[in-house]
């Protein structure tokens, strides 16, 4: 008998990472799902029947709850981790809330760092052909004006998930390791980071659809809508200073009415 495919995905309970869920239900998938809303979690375990091998409510601002979700998924063999786990904040950089940003910063990064180090200790240790997939962002390709913190956090896990595929192959391990780039996508993000997206956001399903198949074929960037890949491709052509003050204008175009 095949042995169970186990995935663990953070962010679980809405958006991105409960339709990456559905569709690793669908390909047979067992999945731990981590999140902070336990009425959602639930949901989810009902709807996907025996595949939930468990759920976890850990706040992964913390650092302690990213190494007891650590502790508890030793008990499994993951072969999967998706780092999906992130929100954003709208403003200029003086004006936001310290520890909101801070919020942020250990969400977007200190937990994806903490759990990718972590797991592919284990992919090693087990002898397990694993892949990471992180939620990054188009964001991470260019200076952000006012969301400043969040455009910087997408491009540490950016740059951080190239540099580990190159390690990795250099080490000689069967580990994959996938940075996902969307842009604007239909999920509660926008209410959280304060923003409303225009009618280029596309859905949580779409983006899901699109990283399976960047699974199952192992790629090593996923940028999912044609619009970005054509803005990552221009930005070749202009500065960074103006490519940062063309994404202020679009940023501003953002802001909720108060």
């Amino acid at each position: 008998m095949e042995k169970n495919k186990i995935a663990l995905i953070t962010g679980a309970s809405s958006g991105i990472g409960r339709d990456i869920a559905r569709e690793l239900y669908q390909k047979k998938y067992h999945l731990i799902l981590c999140g902070r809303k336990k009425e959602a979690l639930e949901k989810l375990k009902e709807e996907f029947s025996n595949a939930v091998e468990a759920i976890f409510l850990y706040d992964l601002r913390k650092e302690e709850e990213c190494y007891k979700l650590i502790e508890e998924a030793k008990k499994y063999d993951v072969s999967l981790l998706i780092n999906n786990a992130g929100f954003g904040v709208f403003g200029n950089f003086v004006e936001v809330d310290m520890e909101k940003e801070l919020d942020m910063i250990r969400t977007n990064i200190m937990a994806p760092q903490i759990l990718m180090k972590s797991f592919l200790q284990q992919f090693e240790e087990k002898k397990i052909e694993g892949m990471i997939v992180n939620i990054c962002s188009s964001a991470a390709f260019v200076g952000g004006p006012l969301m400043a913190g969040y455009y910087a956090s997408k491009a540490y896990l950016y740059r951080l998930t190239l540099a580990l595929q190159v390690e990795e192959k250099k080490r000689h391990t069967k580990n994959h390791l996938l940075a996902v780039c969307p842009g604007p996508v239909k999920t509660n993000f926008q209410d959280v980071a304060g923003v409303h997206f225009t009618a280029h956001a596309v859905s949580s399903e779409y983006i899901a659809k699109k990283v399976i198949k960047a699974i199952e074929k192992k790629k090593k960037v996923l940028i999912p809508t044609f619009m970005m890949k054509c803005g990552k491709f221009l930005s070749r052509f202009v500065s960074d200073s103006f490519a940062s003050k063309v994404a202020y204008h679009f940023q501003k175009k953002k802001e909720k009415e108060n």
